[in-house]
């Protein structure tokens, strides 16, 4: 008995343990899936990063261009060989582009905190010019590199980049908005508060519409906009000068011939930045359109006369502009139609009515009956000055506007213009036209020009978020020189040694776009 007690004790306790070996290797239930839910509080496309109290929205669009008888980005054949009217300017240009903007959002007890970042990914045509060289060798110029425009740098030929012989490809990884929102405050790279809410495009794809401010690129700035309700806001910037709101502060010793038919009228003399541009803006929205008023304070900062610091330097000078936008929508004849107008005054200031895409430099060539050919020549600075003397502000004006009516919810046609004017002091125009860079001009030396762009706009919408279009623009420009002026070659682009007649010059450009947002 007691044999068959402990095998039965013996037996059961092995079970126990088998039992027990069995019960720890049965699954463990294995914990929820957390799945991405919706985030409904900031409207459509929001969505919780799994894990937090964020939301994140991702967008961006598709775009493919071809442009006619433009520049490489879409631009007028303003300068350099895309006006050389020669065998070195481009019938055509074209342009792929891939844009990816973030959004996150959260909600605190100070409340939202937004980051928001737009980065676009752009392939462009570049184009040759030419190298002076007896044989008629030219060099390609491309986007090869990364800037906060999205056009990338300017590279040449002759084995100078990356070993190459300059063939290089027209890719470029571009910025353009970085920042972050918090209690009012924008801190980063964002659209200027200064601008109008439609930025340089009142209706046009365009990119170098005149008659404002314009930072479709965005500008490093720290901004506090204050709410007062019943769609009444106003803010207080500063924000960073540095390239996208500076044109030239020129020292007329460096100027030449050459120089000044292409659109300069001495050397580029800007100093290390010294202070942002101040910007105050106020806006009302309404049921039927906005309106805003902008003011900004911009310090023009020179370097020095000379080669070095011993030649001394011209005081700082502050320059100003003030604009004001009108939208106007709800109008009588379609719905969804709008107007949209500006006006801006500017004063050391330029880049507020030449926008950060304008030209800034004109340099057109076309026929004449009495000399070579004809050239109309032109350019933008905030203020000039000669070694030894003081700053003499450029003051320039001009408008902008456009017209949108809605055919049906697949067409829609707008028309828009802008018109913006360039007038130098006195003392200026004495500088520049004394010039010996003036001494084989034949005729009247006057500096001051206006610009004027007129154009029309078609768009279709088979289907939601893909848009075709078609945009001509015609542009002239009215310089105020008269006679013909003797220059020596001008190798860039293919142009002799010769006498041009001054006349004012027109140029039209057609694009041709799809898009697609997602």
């Amino acid at each position: 008995m007691k044999v068959v007690k402990s095998l039965l004790l013996g037996t059961a306790a092995g079970l126990i343990a088998v039992g027990g070996a069995q019960a720890a290797d049965l699954p463990v239930k294995a914990k929820a899936v957390e799945y991405v839910k919706i985030c409904s509080l900031y409207g459509a496309g929001y969505y919780y990063i799994p894990g937090t109290d964020t939301c994140i929205k991702l967008g961006g669009y598709v775009r493919a261009e071809v442009a006619l008888n433009a520049g490489g980005n879409y631009s007028a054949q303003y300068n350099g060989v895309f006006a050389a009217t020669n065998r070195l300017n481009n019938y055509y240009s074209m342009r792929a582009r891939e844009d990816l903007n973030i959004d996150t959002r959260t909600a605190t007890e100070y409340g939202v905190v937004r980051t928001y970042f737009d980065a676009v990914f752009t392939w462009t045509t570049g184009n040759y010019g030419g190298t002076g060289s007896a044989t008629g060798a030219t060099q390609y110029s491309g986007t090869i590199g990364l800037n906060a425009a999205g056009t990338g740098l300017t590279g040449s030929g002759g084995g100078s980049i990356n070993g190459t012989d300059g063939n290089i490809s027209g890719g470029a990884l571009g910025v353009y908005y970085a920042f972050i929102q918090f209690a009012g405050f924008t801190m980063g790279k964002a659209v200027s508060q200064f601008d109008a809410p439609w930025i340089n495009y009142p209706g046009n794809n365009f990119d170098q519409l005149v008659g404002g401010s314009g930072t479709t690129n965005g500008v490093a700035q720290f901004t506090y906009t204050a709410d007062f309700g019943q769609g009444v806001t106003a803010a207080f910037s500063a924000q960073d000068q540095t390239q996208v709101y500076q044109t030239s502060l020129w020292n007329t010793a460096g100027m030449s011939t050459t120089g000044v038919l292409g659109g300069a009228y001495g050397s580029n003399d800007i100093g290390g930045s010294r202070s942002p541009d101040l910007v105050a803006m106020v806006r009302v929205d309404q049921a039927w359109g906005l309106f805003q008023a902008s003011v900004a304070a911009h310090d023009n900062h020179v370097a020095y006369y000379g080669a070095s610091e011993v030649t001394g330097h011209p005081e700082d000078k502050w320059g100003w502009a003030v604009q004001l936008a009108l939208g106007i929508k709800n109008i009588p004849t379609g719905a969804g139609d709008v107007i949209n107008i500006s006006g801006v005054y500017t004063e050391g200031a330029s880049r507020y009515n030449f926008q950060e895409l304008a030209a800034t430099s004109y340099s057109m060539f076309g026929s004449s009956n009495a000399a070579y050919q004809s050239i109309g020549f032109a350019g933008v600075s905030d203020a000039v000055f000669a070694p030894g003397g003081q700053l003499e502000l450029t003051k320039t004006y001009g408008f902008r506007g456009a017209y949108t009516h809605n055919w049906s919810p697949y067409w829609n046609t707008a028309l828009y213009g802008a018109w913006a004017a360039v007038n130098y002091s006195g003392t200026a125009k004495g500088l520049i036209c004394g010039s010996a860079a003036f001494a084989t001009l034949t005729g009247t030396c006057n500096p001051d020009f206006n610009i004027g762009q007129v154009g029309v706009i078609t768009r279709w919408t088979p289907v939601k978020n893909l848009t075709f279009s078609a945009d001509f623009t015609y542009s002239h420009l009215d310089q105020k020189y008269s006679g013909a002026i003797t220059t020596a070659a001008l190798t860039g682009v293919a142009k002799p040694a010769a006498t041009y007649e001054l006349k004012d010059q027109d140029t039209y450009s057609l694009l041709l776009r799809a898009q697609r947002n997602w």
